[in-house]
């Protein structure tokens, strides 16, 4: 017996099917092992050795995979085609031979670009050994990725509290969307005229052209910002003769773009489908493992993490058979098309991302798929096809009229095109469902037929005012795009870097743009200012290419590691030593425009609001950064960093509400460094009271105000126990208490007029409920997976801290790049898989420790019941 070893279930259980009862086909599930996180996992004082730990939900995986090599006669190792591919199988190997059941068992790597029954037997007639230059090169990215995050961030966390290395590659992309927002907020808009004149030609036909130039000067669209001579152009054109200079018309050819690849597809999915690059590739996983289709397991797509543009001979061949019979001849070039990958080297899988078998058409299969599983493979399948189809042929027309009159000549275009031959667009604009998106954008329209000396009639003239705009945020495709052009990370890694940035709150993502947060852009400033040579652009993209050249076996990952290391960590020490004062004025100098933002009005924009002469800095604290007066104490005027930017709110100070009539002390409304709050009086330690969720600070009022502040309320006594019922508003949102025990309230409200028979129920369900868990039990089910195999239902909720899947008592948090909606039963399997096997170690030691506790309690208890004979 064969034992070959995967990463997933889904393609162990179709590989199986394949390979038939003389093998078996066991799941990594993913990486075993990792660098543990704690300082020394990889020490550089000792030719960089890495600390690996094997990943303690594995453990049982790693036991069964050990006991299965000891009754195989082979093992084979058929991870992915990648770097990280390789990187698991040598890990697998590595424990294997730490546990010392290999023996003398022969051991092969074989790969495969598709999860098709010839892809794979082909691969298993094929095997080679563990490509050691790809290792190697993991290990170089582990190393730097790990030395850089764990050297960078207790830094980061000594001079900017509550702050951490956003990671080696994630930095520089973090980089790029603050240096957006500088460029946007830098921006100012220019006023500008443009003239359109609406003409129609000797045939009544209606058509547009634009002013391109007065008296002998050209004029680009930005040019005329002079409102007065727009106004005089205006009225010259509407009294001028208007007669055809010049008519061109010429042809236009446009090839099709090369079959996808990680970073393509993802832009593309992005762009036309509205996915992110995480959901894109959690899709594309699914449909490179397989679905089942006739009784049969197929993958309907090549694998999906690869920088490679070119196909396969027989799928070259097979596309431009589909291509002849279902277009026609007209649609097939003469030769294939060849394409070549403009990654300087390419260390992903070889092959671009194509349908596994053409045949199988987006509408044959789509019922075997979920809706957006059938867009992606549409999307993949039109791609493929356009890429081997004739180039499509517009004809761009250009008019040149010219306009006499007053003594003045302007110049007019109109410009049109119309496609005479649509070429590869009647696959991929159609199939896509994207029709018309590739298009020219300003050419598009038609024109009618014109030709010179044609008369030219006028039926108005417009001069509208524009302004000119910003460059736009990032959408996660141009960012990928661009990380992409600058050689920043490698494609299989930009879904994670987005992931990663996302996580630690360092950006936000609204309606598919890219935003830096606060956070992000102060970690930002901190590197530019005292690390600038690593978040610079150069510097990633040639460490990159170094991190390559491991990979090409031309460069020995050691050196590269110590060459970057010398530097990085001298540059630290130095860093160490700086004092936060100068870490505020560099932060000042930078973030400057961002958080002190010029008002127009001459006042400076630094001047406190709530003295007379003290100045706004940036300040630290152990919570974060914020914005406070130079003249504290005496001035304790404070707020949050970036809020009020734009309107100048925040920066008003504090807002009086009003007067507490019992106090006769003022009741203002503030921002603080974790929201805006309400606050009674000023003292030494004022009553306060956060604004709870849902409350906006446009809405507040002196009423609302004294009602927050009234909080904790007393309800009155509990009947029982006759001890006080409390309500109020806490972390986990309103509740009312009794004796030590919360409950939580539906709402808000419900704190300010709940009853004591109302609030003495409440706590009677969670009394009944063993005084855990709230009132209201398990939120209601999201969806329902399915049964599982061993029997109850397998459900998906949304809960307090995140969504997560249940079965039975076991509760299994979902992964963040994982949408709960989007969870399959298999994934969900897997979590609660691992979620009861880490809650059964956990539940072991605790047996041991109440046993112990046990056994000792009696024993002090025989020996109380023993004392009164011994004391006599």
């Amino acid at each position: 017996m064969d034992l070959v070893i995967v990463e997933s279930p889904a393609k162990a259980k179709t590989i199986n099917k394949y390979l038939g009862s003389n093998y078996k086909v066991l799941a990594s599930m993913g990486h075993v092992r990792d660098l543990p996180s704690k300082d020394g996992s990889v020490d550089p004082d000792n030719e960089f050795a890495m600390l690996w730990q094997n990943d303690a939900g594995k453990s049982k995986t790693i036991n069964e995979i050990a006991r299965s090599v000891k009754e195989a006669d082979r093992v084979i190792l058929a991870t992915d085609p990648d770097r990280e591919g390789e990187a698991i199988s040598w890990h697998v190997l590595e424990i294997l031979k730490q546990k010392k059941v290999l023996k003398d068992k022969p051991v092969q790597r074989v790969v495969f670009n598709a999860i098709t029954k010839a892809a794979v037997l082909d691969a298993m007639d094929n095997p080679r050994a563990i490509d050691a230059p790809l290792v190697d090169a993991y290990l170089a990215r582990r190393a730097l990725d790990y030395l850089v995050g764990f050297t960078l961030s207790p830094v980061l966390w000594r001079k900017l509290p509550g702050s951490r290395s956003a990671g080696r590659v994630q930095s520089v992309a973090l980089r790029l969307v603050c240096e957006r927002e500088q460029e946007i907020e830098a921006f100012v808009p220019v006023a500008y005229w443009t003239l359109i004149a609406h003409l129609r030609n000797g045939s009544n036909a209606p058509f547009e052209a634009r002013l391109t130039g007065y008296d002998g000067q050209k004029l680009g669209r930005h040019d005329l910002t002079d409102a007065d001579q727009a106004a005089s152009i205006k009225a010259m054109l509407e009294a001028a003769d208007i007669a055809v200079q010049s008519v061109e018309a010429k042809p236009v050819r446009r090839n099709p773009q090369a079959p996808f690849t990680t970073s393509t597809l993802q832009q593309d999915a992005s762009s036309r489908l509205g996915m992110s690059p995480s959901v894109t590739m959690r899709l594309a996983q699914r449909l490179y493992e397989g679905v089942e289709i006739d009784g049969e397991t197929v993958g309907l797509i090549t694998y999906m993490r690869t920088d490679g543009v070119q196909m396969a001979p027989e799928a070259i061949r097979a596309t431009r058979q589909l291509i002849g019979d279902s277009y026609g001849e007209r649609y097939l070039p003469k030769d294939a098309r060849m394409y070549s990958s403009k990654a300087k080297n390419a260390q992903e899988a070889h092959e671009a991302i194509r349908p596994t078998d053409l045949m199988r058409t987006p509408d044959e299969v789509k019922r075997y798929l979920d809706g957006d599983q059938a867009k992606l493979y549409q999307l993949i399948w039109a791609r493929t096809v356009a890429s081997q189809m004739a180039a499509s042929v517009s004809e761009r027309t250009t008019v040149e009229l010219v306009a006499n009159g007053g003594g003045h000549e302007a110049n007019l275009r109109a410009t049109g095109s119309v496609i005479t031959f649509d070429g590869f667009l009647a696959a991929y604009d159609t199939a896509a469902g994207t029709s018309g998106k590739d298009g020219d954008s300003d050419d598009d329209r038609r024109l009618p037929p014109i030709s010179e000396r044609e008369k030219i009639t006028r039926e108005k003239i417009d001069a509208t005012e524009k302004f000119t705009e910003p460059p736009p945020r990032f959408s996660e495709a141009s960012l990928v795009k661009r990380m992409e052009e600058l050689g920043i990370g490698r494609p299989s890694t930009y879904a994670a870097t987005l992931a990663v940035l996302q996580d630690r709150e360092y950006i936000s993502i609204d309606k598919r743009r890219i935003y830096a947060s606060d956070k992000g852009r102060l970690v930002t400033a901190f590197l530019e200012a005292f690390f600038k040579r690593y978040v610079e652009y150069d510097f990633t993209a040639s460490l990159e290419e170094e991190l390559d050249q491991i990979s090409a076996g031309e460069r020995d990952w050691r050196d590269v590691l110590r060459a970057f290391w010398t530097a990085f960590s001298s540059a630290v020490n130095d860093i160490s030593e700086l004092r936060i004062a100068e870490v505020i004025d560099a932060l000042n100098e930078l973030l400057g425009p961002h958080i002190f933002p010029d008002k127009g009005d001459g006042k400076d924009p630094r001047a406190c609001p709530a003295c007379s002469d003290g100045q706004l800095s940036l300040k630290i604290s152990r919570y974060g950064a914020f914005i406070g007066c130079s003249n504290y104490p005496e001035c304790n005027y404070t707020r949050q960093l970036g809020a009020g930017d734009g309107d100048g709110e925040a920066q008003s100070g504090p807002i009086v509400l009003g007067e507490d009539v019992e106090s006769r002390e003022q009741v203002t409304l503030r921002d603080g460094r974790f929201g805006p709050y309400v606050q009674l009086g000023e003292g030494q330690k004022p009553k306060r009271a956060s604004l709870p969720k849902g409350w906006a600070k446009d809405t507040m009022d002196l009423e609302r105000a004294l009602r927050l502040l009234s909080l904790p309320r007393l309800v009155g006594q509990h009947p029982e126990s006759g001890k006080d019922i409390q309500a109020g508003i806490g972390r986990y949102g309103p509740f009312v208490l009794h004796d030590g025990m919360y409950a939580n309230l539906d709402s808000v409200d419900e704190v300010f007029d709940v009853g004591l028979n109302r609030a003495v129920a409440v706590l009677a369900e969670k009394a009944a409920n063993g005084g855990r868990g709230g009132r209201r039990g398990a939120p209601a089910a999201l969806k329902t997976l399915g049964d599982h195999p061993d029997g109850g239902a397998v459900t998906v909720h949304s809960g307090r801290y995140g969504p997560y899947v249940k079965h039975g008592k076991i509760n299994a948090t979902i992964p963040k790049d994982i949408e709960p909606e989007a969870v399959t039963m298999e994934q969900a399997l897997e979590l609660i898989a691992a979620r009861a096997e880490k809650a059964g170690k956990k539940k072991a030691p605790a047996k041991r420790k109440a046993a112990t506790k046990t056994a000792a309690s009696k024993k002090k208890t025989t020996k109380a019941k023993a004392a009164p004979a011994d004391a006599e």
